[in-house]
């Protein structure tokens, strides 16, 4: 099990920790409109997944914007999601505001599908713990970063790396 706390206070992840080499599982989030959107639906392409606890914080709002500038330098072989609890209206909201269209967020809030999945569901909280994985085209894991403290920010050049590198 993963370890890490949130405001330097530990907090519980109950569900499977993903490591690299791992198949991913497959879970069921919710795109802006409330349609489900699965893992399978962005199969063949490489995916950087970016999870933070709410948009509406500013780390995650700067997580989501970092990603969502370094998208279109990805390639189309890369599809970008940024999955939380986040309600799929207050997501929507929220690219609206800050006009960021080339990624898609995702609401893991009906069912933390994705957070049981991949171990980020935070018990104490019902957020989503800031975490990042990459998948190849195959569905393999080959990223993975459990973020030990909530409040810091990821590896992004890590992550940007491990993407360039299955794509080149």
């Amino acid at each position: 099990m993963v370890q890490i706390t949130f405001k330097n206070n530990p907090v519980t992840l109950p569900g499977n920790e993903v490591k690299v080499g791992d198949q991913a599982p497959n879970f069921t989030a919710l795109a802006n409109d409330l349609s489900p959107v699965t893992l399978e639906d962005t199969s063949g392409k490489v995916r950087l997944i970016s999870v933070v606890p709410s948009l509406d914080t500013g780390l995650c709002s700067d997580q989501t914007k970092r990603f969502s500038d370094e998208a279109a330098s990805l390639g189309e072989n890369v599809e970008v999601l940024t999955i939380s609890a986040d309600l799929p209206f207050a997501q929507k909201r929220w690219t609206e505001i800050n006009k960021v269209d080339s990624i898609t967020t995702l609401s893991d809030h009906r069912d933390l599908s994705f957070g049981q999945a991949y171990g980020t569901a935070m018990k104490e909280l019902r957020l989503l713990a800031r975490s990042i994985f990459v998948i190849d085209e195959n569905d393999k894991v080959a990223y993975v970063e459990y973020v030990p403290e909530g409040t810091d920010h990821p590896n992004y050049e890590k992550a940007l790396q491990a993407v360039k590198e299955l794509t080149n």
